[in-house]
Formats: structure tokens, C-alpha cells, sequence
């Protein structure tokens, strides 16, 4: 079986060594980076299955090497953002280019690698019973973890992607941002603005075609249509 291979993307070595120590622990294969530049080459040659990226490395910093990741050949590579920026701003720019997660320094290393296993068991793991979910035109295949528009394929990272398929398989029912955190990100507590911003990029990602209302005051909602809605 082939090893799990996470990058730590960061320009303080004690960051890199604490997190890989915890990392490996939990039987994953850690490959190390100071920069973005070296960032960018394991990404580039490595098969990393997931990104630890800090917003505030050298050049590519986390933000601009998350957007090169996004319009790259591995656009779904799923990306946790470790950031010393406490201000929300900060943390939606990081969401906005398409981050799955963050944590802000300075952070516990254990939930660091709880939320990798989180990421790592939605892509990683086996597939539901559901193999396949249509809703009009959209079709998402839980096993090769892949969406469709009338036969386009969509890009969507490992987040947009597990929260469509919760949305798609919980037709009609409302969730606020608190549980969706519990149920898509497997979150106790967090940032709810982490929900707004990947609603906003899951619609504008599926454009017409989303059904995803806002229920105010209550939360969001996949409205069925008069199209195809069905599991198979």
C-alpha cells in the first residue's frame, strides 16, 4: 500500500519538526519545505496527497502558491493554511483562494492532525453505499470523488466536494453553519465564516445549475427541482 505523503510548507523548523513528529505518529510520510519555492517543486514532482501550507513564507507565499495549486493540473489537492493573522479578513482570503481548512498560529499540533485525518478520511477512505447522486444536471460520483455539469467536469477541492455530497444526500433539510462545521468538517467549534465562503465558492462553481438556499436566521438548504434528484 502506498504511503500518504504530506507536505509541511513552512519557514520556522520547529513548525516543520513538531508537526512532522505528530504527522508520522499517525503513520503518514512527511516531506518538509522552507519556502514556497521548495513548496512549489514537491508539489510539482511529488504525489502529495495533502498540503500544509503557512500564508506567511518566503516567496510564493501560502496564499499565491494555494492559487497555483487550485489552476494546476491536481486542482482538488486538499490544503490546510497554517496563518499568525488573526483578523477574519485574513482568514476568508485564505478560504477565498480555496484553502479547505486553517488554523492560526500559534495551534495545538494534535488538531492539526486531527483535521488531517478528518481531510484524509473523506478523500482516502472507502466510498458510501451511494455511489452515485444526481440532482438535474449535476451528477457526483462519491467513489471517484468527481463532479459533473451536463457531462463538464467541475473542479472542486476536497471541501467543496464533501459538502456538496452532504448537501446533494440531505435534500430539504436546513443545517445552520454550526452544523454543517460538525457534519462536512468534522468540527466541534470553528470559524463559521469558513462555511460562508465555501457555500459562495460551491455556487459559484456550479452557477445556475446550484440549488443551495440561504434559510436566514436558520442556515442553508438543497432545494429538490423539478429535475432528476435521485441516489443511485
Amino acid at each position: 500500500m502506498t504511503a500518504v505523503r504530506i507536505l509541511i510548507a513552512d519557514d520556522d523548523p520547529v513548525v516543520r519538526e513538531v508537526v512532522r513528529r505528530y504527522l508520522e505518529r499517525d503513520g503518514l510520510q512527511v516531506v518538509e519545505a522552507a519556502d514556497g519555492v521548495a513548496a512549489s517543486r514537491a508539489l510539482t514532482g511529488d504525489d502529495i496527497d495533502l498540503a500544509i501550507l503557512d500564508v506567511m513564507m518566503p516567496a510564493p507565499d501560502g496564499i499565491d502558491l494555494c492559487r497555483t495549486v487550485r489552476a494546476g493540473e491536481r486542482p482538488g489537492t486538499p490544503i490546510i493554511m497554517l496563518t499568525a493573522l488573526g483578523e477574519e479578513e485574513d482568514r476568508v482570503l485564505g478560504l477565498t483562494a480555496g484553502a479547505d481548512d486553517y488554523l492560526t498560529k500559534p495551534f495545538s499540533p494534535r488538531e492539526l492532525a486531527l483535521r488531517v485525518a478528518s481531510v484524509l478520511r473523506r478523500t482516502h477512505g472507502p466510498p458510501p453505499a451511494t455511489a452515485v447522486v444526481r440532482s438535474g444536471e449535476i451528477r457526483l460520483r462519491s467513489a471517484a470523488r468527481t463532479v459533473d455539469i451536463a457531462g463538464r467536469p467541475i473542479s472542486l477541492t476536497a471541501r467543496e466536494f464533501d459538502l456538496l455530497a452532504f448537501l446533494l444526500t440531505h435534500q430539504q433539510q436546513v443545517f445552520s453553519r454550526t452544523e454543517l462545521l460538525a457534519q462536512v468538517w468534522g468540527w466541534d467549534f470553528g470559524d463559521q465564516s469558513t462555511v460562508t465562503v465555501h457555500v459562495k465558492r460551491l455556487r459559484a462553481k456550479l452557477g445556475d445549475t446550484h440549488r443551495i438556499e440561504t434559510v436566514w436566521g436558520r442556515g442553508y438548504a438543497w432545494r429538490a427541482g423539478t429535475g432528476v434528484d435521485r441516489a443511485e
